[in-house]
């Protein structure tokens, strides 16, 4: 796993080794997440953006985000291993106070501090955790008037309640739902 573009461009991030079975981690694809950024940055949403990583996993949305020139990332991650990966790339990457991570179930957040202007949003697939996140995030505060979520699944998304569809997009097995709050 690597950063693909911006000033980490190339860099690798912590590798999952063995890891932990229980956690499920499943990083998205690098086909899939230069997919993902090419949309993002042809809306021109990356540049200074707050950014919110939920059911963050190793984090690589985030960074990647960062690297491209989103100017903070709240990482919200469950898992004891998702945690240790996200903390380790923090440390290699050097992000310090540009990377913030949130230990918590990502639907059931804490309230924001301040509002995000994008969400990625990469639950464990077909377990209906990503409109209960939504949900969530709304309810928190997390989610700055017009943001945008980057929705990966398994399969088509439908728009819950404050929310509209932009566009859905296809790789294989997966599926991006970018929203509009």
């Amino acid at each position: 796993m690597r950063i693909i573009a911006g000033r980490w461009r190339g860099r690798p991030l912590t590798p999952l080794g063995k890891g932990d079975a229980g956690a499920r981690l499943r990083p998205t694809p690098d086909r899939v997440r230069e997919s993902l950024f090419s949309m993002l940055s042809a809306r021109g949403l990356l540049d200074g953006a707050r950014v919110l990583d939920l059911f963050a996993g190793t984090g690589a949305l985030g960074f990647e985000a960062l690297s491209r020139g989103a100017a903070q990332v709240t990482f919200v991650e469950n898992g004891r291993v998702g945690q240790r990966l996200i903390r380790a790339n923090t440390n290699l990457l050097e992000a310090g106070a540009a990377a913030a991570l949130i230990g918590a179930d990502a639907t059931r957040l804490p309230p924001a501090a301040e509002p995000c202007d994008l969400v990625f949003l990469d639950p464990p697939y077909g377990q209906e955790l990503g409109a209960r996140a939504i949900t969530s995030a709304q309810e928190g505060g997390w989610l700055a008037p017009g943001a945008h979520i980057a929705w990966e699944e398994n399969a088509a998304q439908t728009a819950p309640g404050g929310c509209e569809i932009l566009d859905q997009r296809r790789y294989g097995e997966t599926w991006i739902t970018l929203l509009q709050a």
